[in-house]
């Protein structure tokens, strides 16, 4: 039966449900206090657009508990048949071909205890690390070969989604009339939600995605800084993400075409949206020039920060009482998440489901 659902948020879980739920043939509004579905990379709008798209299940395990990964592994297979039905209208970019761990050799011993925690007991059923000679790498990803002194290990099964792509194809393939945009939600409750010029829309389901938006009802929310490098580094040959394990920082870089490169990300305990600093810049330049000294010649496009919606325990919060719908605190594993727990709530609330592969 059709249903009427006002959605509070237009991140990638709010574009996520509107285009699930359309599909499905309910009446769909999303309300969110930009002024349009594109990014304007000025530190306030959605996180989802300054996010790397990293899949790596594995990977986050070194911060992260086992329920986190077990939910992006979940994601991994919805992954593929979303960008596939996507595709009809506008490609979105999707590998899973794996990723790297990378460390300098005088790293070792740090290396080795995110290693432990990666293959501590009980993560059986999760893929394992796959430690690769520096033949192997090279043969792997020749744009690592001024590298020799690397090591290094693939993690199977993980990948990346473009998020700009993935974005603005959700965005595209849900009716033209469901956004409305510069109209910001003040409070969500099970059957109405209310507007913050005080308006109030009815709706039978209210779905509340609006990360920081919803600080006010959600006060254990807080956001957590992150800052990004974009370069365009023509010809770069990076085919998978990588990840340099650092006694300091863990940096990633991740290629989204041919050309452009992401270098991330800072984590910070501040909810301050000012512009890139000078030192994150330094510090994630250097590290990734370390691993690809050819980098050298890139230039820089664009030095972006945003602020990950997280609760003190850094696990999502979802919420399903009749008539609402709660999703928030993915932290820094939106991308890596959402298909699985907005998957997870369409189906508790008998709304529908993320299409899945056959």
């Amino acid at each position: 039966m059709s249903a009427t659902i006002a959605i509070a948020g237009a991140g990638l879980a709010g574009r996520l449900f509107a285009w699930a739920l359309a599909r499905a043939g309910h009446r769909v509004q999303v309300f969110d206090a930009r002024p349009g579905p594109e990014p304007l990379f000025d530190g306030q709008g959605a996180a989802a657009f300054t996010a790397a798209g990293m899949l790596s299940p594995l990977a986050e395990l070194e911060k992260a508990e086992p329920a986190i990964a077990a939910a992006g592994w979940r994601s991994l297979a919805l992954w593929p048949a979303v960008v596939r039905q996507l595709a009809a209208r506008q490609p979105v970019g999707l590998q899973l071909n794996g990723s790297l761990l990378l460390a300098q050799r005088s790293d070792a011993g740090a290396a080795q205890r995110v290693l432990d925690r990666l293959q501590q007991p009980g993560l059986e059923a999760f893929p394992q690390p796959q430690p690769l000679d520096p033949q192997a790498l090279a043969a792997l990803e020749p744009a690592l070969r001024r590298s020799p002194g690397l090591l290094a290990w693939l993690l199977p099964g993980e990948g990346l989604v473009h998020p700009l792509e993935a974005m603005a194809a959700l965005h595209a393939d849900a009716p033209d009339g469901a956004w409305h945009w510069s109209q910001p939600v003040a409070r969500c409750e099970p059957g109405w939600l209310q507007l913050a010029d005080h308006r109030r829309i009815d709706a039978d389901w209210v779905i509340d995605c609006r990360g920081l938006g919803a600080q006010a009802q959600l006060p254990a929310l807080r956001g957590v800084r992150g800052e990004v490098i974009a370069l365009d580094a023509a010809g770069h040959g990076l085919t998978r993400p990588v990840r340099l394990l650092h006694p300091r920082h863990r940096v990633y870089l991740v290629p989204r075409t041919a050309d452009q490169l992401l270098i991330g990300a800072t984590e910070v305990e501040s909810e301050d949206r000012s512009p890139v600093s000078l030192q994150s810049a330094v510090e994630l330049m250097a590290a990734a020039h370390s691993v690809m000294p050819q980098l050298c010649e890139a230039r820089i496009v664009r030095l972006d920060r945003n602020l990950r919606p997280a609760f003190p325990d850094h696990q999502p919060h979802l919420h399903h009482e009749p008539g609402l719908l709660r999703l928030n605190g993915l932290y820094r594993h939106g991308w890596l998440l959402a298909p699985a727990l907005v998957d997870q709530l369409l189906k508790g609330s008998g709304l529908g489901a993320l299409p899945h592969m056959s």
